[in-house]
């Protein structure tokens, strides 16, 4: 996933489907300045982990 589109679905009310390692996530926010993406998985809102973007995978 590019940063941009990152970007536009943690801002979105839309829930999207991202997933990260096969896993269905949550993007809670962007950090700029990293390239990175803070994430929780759907069903675990607590195990919140910072992610590298590109490892993010918008499923269609």
């Amino acid at each position: 996933m590019n940063k941009r589109r990152a970007k536009q679905i943690a801002s979105s009310p839309i829930m999207a489907n991202v997933t990260y390692e096969g896993t269905p996530v949550y993007i809670e926010r962007i950090n700029d300045i990293t390239g990175t993406a803070y994430i929780h998985p759907l069903d675990m809102p607590g195990m919140r982990r910072e992610v590298f973007i590109s490892e993010l995978t918008e499923e269609q």
